[in-house]
């Protein structure tokens, strides 16, 4: 087995926040560093669903995600791999993390069964049965090649019995050492990940049994699940205080303003979302902590630029009547130019409270958002 923590990745806390858990750091990848806390744009098919690599770039993001359960299914491992792994078959040169497919396939929950083993699911493509355990969900991804690889976990749905979550938490733990045993890249991070509902005592044992590993970062999962927000919020306020200091830590599946700036007050570095690119494709648009919808009428004759503030591309080219006409006409461009917006938002507001972190103005600054 190869070392979990190889000398090509270090995380390097910059400074802390006087008032508040957040902490401002570096995250050094085999291929290139991330400013912490920072957003990750989600590229499930190895794109980010209608920008190029060139557009992404400009945004801001300095890592995406990938997923393993979809690129197993379309196109496969073995030709990604053939390709040169997921960097070059998706000409992104930054760090990409890959999820487990852990949550897709326990999404599948009508057509899935789950043992010890692992799980066993019909293909939504062409209904062929297809295994994923702890292992299979390994050497996927050390085939894709991302710099971070993600434990496989059991993602419980909300709401669960306690029953439910605890033999979920314990087979996590079980099927994480198995990952660790399966892993076989030296150039790759393996993330274990927390799980444990909504059961604070659940999550305490969870992060004292994953911090004895020692691993190269860890991953709060098991939320936005069906939570309400006020839930979110207490799982990762008494979670990510507790995981190691001197690693990467990242919340999974979050995306919305107020979730990050909790979870960076607690302590969370790393997010991932679909929100940005899943809103831009329905015509609306994130404006300063606002969700505009670009159909609508005022937009038809407004125009000024989407947001004045904002330096992206498509702030600096085009106005809302453009956007809005685009919306209305159905036209391509249009998601194009609202998910280079909404992604370059995202990772601005993350920016912005790095910066805030580092003035040690956060609780001033975002008192909006952290109340």
């Amino acid at each position: 087995m190869p070392p979990l923590s190889p000398a090509t990745f270090s995380f390097h806390c910059q400074t802390r926040c006087s008032k508040t858990y957040a902490r401002a750091g570096v995250f050094t990848t085999p291929h290139g560093i991330v400013e912490t806390p920072r957003f990750m744009p989600v590229g499930t098919l190895a794109t980010v669903k209608t920008v190029t690599p060139e557009q992404l770039r400009a945004t801001g993001a300095q890592m995406v995600l990938a997923n393993t359960y979809h690129l197993h299914l379309q196109p496969g491992e073995d030709i990604v791999a053939a390709a040169g792994g997921l960097h070059k078959f998706m000409n992104w040169q930054g760090p990409i993390l890959t999820d487990s497919g852990g949550f897709q396939v326990f999404s599948l929950s009508e057509i899935r069964t789950i043992n010890e083993a692992g799980v066993t699911f019909k293909s939504p493509k062409d209904g062929r049965l297809i295994s994923m355990t702890p292992e299979t969900s390994i050497q996927i991804q050390n085939q894709l090649g991302a710099d971070v690889v993600m434990a496989f976990d059991e993602c419980p749905p909300y709401p669960a019995s306690e029953e439910a979550i605890v033999t979920a938490t314990d087979r996590t733990y079980r099927w994480l050492q198995r990952c660790i045993d399966a892993h076989q890249r030296e150039d790759q991070a393996l993330f274990g990940i927390v799980q444990g509902g909504v059961y604070p005592e659940l999550r305490q044992q969870a992060i004292r049994d994953l911090a004895k590993l020692d691993l190269p970062g860890y991953a709060i999962g098991g939320v936005s699940v069906g939570e309400p927000p006020e839930l979110i919020s207490q799982i990762v306020r008494l979670s990510a205080p507790y995981l190691p200091e001197s690693k990467p830590r990242y919340l999974m599946g979050v995306g919305t303003y107020r979730e990050m700036a909790q979870a960076i007050a607690s302590g969370i570095d790393l997010f991932d979302c679909v929100i940005p690119t899943r809103l831009a494709r329905h015509g609306a648009a994130l404006v300063q902590g606002e969700r505009w919808h670009l159909k609508n009428a005022c937009f038809r004759e407004d125009f000024t630029s989407l947001d004045a503030t904002c330096s992206c591309y498509t702030c600096q080219n085009f106005s809302r009547a453009y956007l809005c006409h685009l919306v209305r006409s159905r036209e391509m461009l249009a998601y194009t130019l609202l998910s280079i917006h909404n992604i370059s938002e995202l990772i601005r507001f993350t920016q912005d409270i790095r910066r805030a972190i580092l003035e040690d103005r956060l609780s001033e600054t975002f008192a909006h958002w952290l109340n």
